[in-house]
């Protein structure tokens, strides 16, 4: 007790002391207010510079980093597959693909979707005014009440139900502009992306000649709809917290003073940058998550498009595994997305509405307990008032921001979804340009693996680097040209070898020897890697395979396909000529079906394969090309309407050129091109009675040869 009784008589002093020490330390701050405001400000900016500087730096060496790879590639197929699921970052790449794909939707001052974001813009605004005007008016109101002051509160509900009338419809607005926008840029993005992915054979070579885009039809059909539509939330979400921020700020800095709101927005700032660390890498998510989406998407399709033959093998098991590693591998994944913003959402939820909603609390209270230069606060009403709008704007301004905040995983998320859009741009951009990569082609890269790949048969990189000419002409002329596959394989080193107009050409040879890559050559879907190609444009030369493709639409659409009607009557081409052309093949009966030559089905299921083939040469009849490719056309079709097909097309003027092993089509042709499959190959007249002649003794030849065994048994048996 005796302690106690020193102890406390000192502590009035110390309380006194630490009072006075606060009061003139307020009073030294509002005395040199001006200057330490100045300076508080000076400081932000400095940072602010600094900042953008750090940024710039970091970019500049990622660039630096970037190109340093594009002069010493990676080449492997596990490094490819690394660089294509390398993180997705808010970064200077980001902007760059952002700023690609935004010239694509809005395309000029003059567009429709400028307009829009314009018109989004100005509702933006305007309800940001009718939210500031509703934080003075909640002011009042709640200050009326306190007043007691009835006739001012009830005028003041009047003006709050006035109000809701814009407010309501700014706010319907808002959402039909994003909506629209949304739609806007879709549009605009699908149509670039079909005329790109349906120009120059691309589709084909992003399939077959290419394996850095493994689904393009999820990229178009869904990555580009999720694109768009985070692409206009974004705007919605960032350009309206951005604008309250501004005003509220402002509003609250001239109620409750700026040191306060600096104090605020400093603590603010460190918690979110504590956040942004802590915050996982949800753009990288979503980009996998698509990525493993389209290709469980992409097993199903498969899986339909060789159903029969699984059938046949009865591979419905192994089938299923593999469907279900697929789902199980996107599962796993989606449930750890989901841990992930669990995670993040109760830190998320923890730091903006509470501990935020705290320091807002300690805001407002500053003008009840503090005296502001430039207010004066009367009495109860007037500090109620003061208090009220400045929660309800300090509301407004912590929602802004946490909208602010919430919006940066959004651009996370928007982050992925361009980041593969564009990805599939820049390789539509270099296959257009002649580049390609694939796994098994740029796996030999040194000159001592040129030496082994020519041992294996495998196309050296110089070989699959090159490009040969390819010139216009009126005949088909090959001079040493490679056949390599776009697996690397040469099938034949050098090809020369020619077809003039009226001159038919059989090719034979066993399977994998070349004949597909010859015509993929002459299509224009494989490119030439060296030497020199000869050949009419691309119209003058029409390729049936052995089972023709029969599309969607009318049974006038299948045989003046890929024509459409303008195109048709353009030929001045009428359905009783199509008629004749399809009695040419004996299926004239097609017809008679309800609807005629309007009739629409699925072809393909509808028509048996004999059927199909026919179909197939009536189109060729139909176009007339100076040059037709029968891959095996005819497998299905008996030899009387094999006879009229190759007559009719002879009679037409069509030179043709033939792949198939039936003796009867022999007479057909005047010159053969043989392979044999060990990259030789023979190009010679073909003499069809001769060949004949010889087929025939070969046959009995060794038809007399496989009885030799027989009868050296029964001779062994009768000299024992």
């Amino acid at each position: 007790m005796p302690f106690q009784s020193k102890i406390l008589p000192s502590s009035p002093p110390l309380e006194k002391t630490i009072k006075e020490l606060i009061s003139v330390l307020t009073d030294l701050y509002l005395k040199n207010r001006t200057k330490i405001s100045r300076a508080v400000y000076l400081s932000l900016f400095v940072a602010l510079i600094g900042r953008i500087y750090h940024a710039i730096s970091e970019q500049k060496a990622a660039s630096v980093q970037q190109v340093a790879l594009q002069r010493h590639p990676r080449t492997t197929s596990a490094d490819r597959e690394a660089k294509t699921r390398k993180r997705v970052e808010i970064n200077r790449e980001f902007f760059k693909n952002l700023l690609r794909l935004l010239k694509i939707v809005i395309p000029g001052w003059k567009s429709k979707e400028l307009r829009l974001l314009i018109s989004h813009t100005f509702f933006l605004l305007v309800r940001t005014l009718i939210s500031l005007y509703v934080a003075e008016l909640d002011g009042k109101l709640v200050s009326s009440l306190v007043r007691g002051k009835g006739k001012d509160f009830l005028k003041g509900i009047v003006w709050w139900m006035v109000v809701a009338v814009p407010a309501t419809f700014t706010n319907s607005m808002l959402s039909y502009h994003q909506c629209k926008l949304a739609l806007q840029y879709r549009g605009r993005l699908t149509n670039y992306l079909h005329t790109r992915y349906l120009q120059n054979m691309t589709f084909y070579s992003l399939s077959a000649l290419d394996d850095r885009i493994k689904n393009a039809d999820q990229l178009i059909a869904v990555d580009v709809s999720r694109f768009s539509n985070s692409l206009a939330e974004l705007y919605s979400n960032l350009a309206k917290p951005i604008l309250d921020m501004i005003i509220y700020n402002y509003s609250l800095s001239r109620s409750v003073g700026g040191e306060g709101l600096f104090m605020m927005s400093l603590l603010v700032q460190v918690s979110a940058n504590v956040m942004r660390a802590l915050t996982p890498p949800f753009g990288k998510y979503v980009a996998e998550e698509a990525r493993l989406e389209g290709e469980f998407r992409f097993q199903h399709s498969r899986l339909i498009e060789n159903s029969e033959e699984i059938a046949l093998y009865h591979g419905h098991e192994t089938e299923k595994d593999t469907l279900d590693k697929g789902y199980f591998t996107l599962i796993k994944h989606v449930n750890r997305i989901l841990r992930r913003r669990l995670y993040h959402g109760v830190m998320e939820d923890f730091v903006i509405k509470y501990f935020w909603g705290a320091l807002g609390l300690m805001l407002c209270s500053v003008p009840v307990f503090f005296k502001i230069p430039g207010q004066t606060l009367r009495g109860m009403g007037d500090r109620t008032e003061s208090f009220v709008t400045n929660r309800r704007m300090l509301l407004s301004s912590s929602d802004a921001f946490g909208r602010v905040m919430f919006s940066y995983k959004e651009i996370t998320e928007l982050a992925g979804y361009t980041s593969r859009v564009s990805a599939l741009i820049s390789v539509m951009d270099s296959i257009q340009a002649g580049h390609f990569e694939k796994s098994l082609i740029s796996s030999a890269p040194t000159a001592d693996a040129d030496k082994g790949n020519e041992a294996s048969g495998a196309a050296a990189p110089s070989v699959l680097n090159g490009r040969g000419e390819i010139v216009e002409s009126s005949e088909i002329e090959f001079t040493d040209v490679p056949i390599v596959s776009p697996n690397g394989d040469v099938l034949v080193e050098k090809l020369n070898f020619s077809v003039k107009p009226g001159k038919h050409l059989l090719i034979v040879g066993p399977n994998g020897c070349g004949k597909s890559s010859l015509f993929r050559i002459l299509g224009g879907l494989w490119p030439v890697y060296g030497g020199r190609v000869r050949k009419p444009s691309y119209g003058d030369i029409f390729y049936i395979p052995q089972r023709p493709y029969l599309s969607r639409g009318t049974l006038r659409q299948q045989i003046i396909y890929p024509d459409g009607i303008r195109e048709m009557r353009d030929k001045r081409v009428s359905d009783e000529d199509l008629l004749r052309i399809l009695s040419t093949v004996d299926i004239q009966g097609i017809v008679d079906r309800p609807h005629g030559w309007e009739a629409e089905e699925e072809w393909r299921d509808v028509l048996s394969g004999g059927v199909q083939q026919r179909v197939a040469m009536a189109r060729l009849f139909y176009h007339q090309p100076k040059y037709a490719i029968l891959d095996e056309c005819t497998s299905s079709v008996t030899l009387e309407i094999e006879k009229a097909m190759y007559e009719q097309a002879k009679e037409l003027g069509v030179t043709l050129m033939t792949v198939s092993h039936r003796r009867s089509l022999w007479r057909y042709h005047d010159d053969i091109l043989q392979f044999d499959g060990q990259g030789n190959y023979i190009f010679t007249k073909l003499d069809a009675e001769k060949r004949l002649q010889l087929e025939d003794e070969k046959d009995e030849l060794e038809l007399q040869l496989r009885a030799v065994p027989e009868l050296e048994r029964r001779l062994q048996e009768l000299t024992t």
